[in-house]
């Protein structure tokens, strides 16, 4: 095992459009990114070192509602090293989500699961987590050792909150940091919400997604300074995690700008709390270890 310092990619997205299509590219302004992106895809993109860390470790995170996709991403997590956990999804309303998981745990790749993910934002009842059929589910993911991920946008923290308060035992992560509106540049109501939520001490929170929520052309490190230095006094370091998004990211910039941004960000932070947000929290809630595969050979 290496000692040198680790790197963990805590978001990150891989897609084949021949197996598996992707109706949301179809949106306007998606076009770079409108093709197949594999682990191989980032290994090359991701050549640039963060705070002296080359990239270590990634979890590779759900895109569509299908288990079937799951299916694939734990196969994928199973040969390629590079990816240490797989968030994936699986219909928490399904009086069998719990015979789902236990198929998708024993199945090849099954133990690197080890969050579920739902599309919240995409749901327009104001209180999906808190449906009886929704919050069954979870408590399924939470008796199988699993965590789950918050895909939110920045209105639906109530529930996200009231979720934290009925399952307090269930490890909960907040992707993209909750989407704050950098574009609209009115952080108040986003920053009040988001506080409410840190309170409760099982939630993460991953700094991801950020520059996409900011003017694509012409987000600077200063712009998202003010989100940073929220998310840093509400959860603490060793509550937030370094997630790239890629390849949504090459949308705004790729993933060596987004890792350039946050080693400025991080330029005020001690040696433990850089640590803490580049690999520790991350490891630490998807249990994580370095792998000791070897990587795949180049193809001939």
């Amino acid at each position: 095992m290496s000692d040198a310092p680790r790197l963990v990619d805590s978001h990150h997205h891989v897609w084949d459009l021949r197996r598996r299509p992707q109706p949301w590219l179809d949106a306007p302004g998606h076009g770079p990114i409108r093709r197949d992106f594999a682990p191989g895809d980032l290994r090359a993109e991701a050549t640039r070192p963060l705070a002296g860390r080359p990239l270590d470790g990634t979890v590779v995170v759900q895109c569509v509602p299908s288990v079937t996709e799951t299916r694939e991403l734990l196969h994928l997590a199973d040969r390629d090293p590079l990816i240490r956990a797989v968030v994936g999804w699986a219909d928490l309303t399904s009086p069998a989500i719990g015979d789902v998981l236990d198929a998708l745990l024993a199945d090849r790749g099954g133990l690197r699961l080890r969050s579920l993910r739902h599309l919240v934002q995409d749901e327009p009842d104001p209180r999906w987590l808190q449906r009886p059929d929704v919050e069954r589910g979870l408590r399924a993911v939470g008796l199988r050792g699993l965590a789950y991920d918050l895909l939110l946008r920045d209105d639906q923290f109530p529930q996200a909150v009231r979720l934290a308060e009925r399952l307090p035992q269930l490890p909960l992560v907040l992707d993209h940091a909750g989407k704050p509106p950098l574009a609209r540049g009115d952080l108040d109501g986003w920053e009040r919400d988001l506080r409410r939520l840190a309170a409760h001490r099982q939630v993460r929170c991953k700094v991801s997604g950020l520059i996409t929520e900011a003017d694509h052309a012409t987000w600077t490190v200063e712009g998202l300074r003010p989100v940073w230095d929220v998310l840093l006094d509400a959860f603490g370091p060793d509550r937030l995690m370094f997630g790239s998004d890629w390849p949504v990211c090459v949308l705004a910039g790729g993933w060596n700008r987004w890792a350039a941004a946050v080693e400025e960000l991080l330029s005020g932070c001690s040696p433990a709390e850089v640590s803490a947000v580049l690999a520790g929290t991350a490891a630490d809630f998807y249990r994580l270890t370095p792998s000791d595969r070897k990587e795949p050979a180049p193809c001939s």
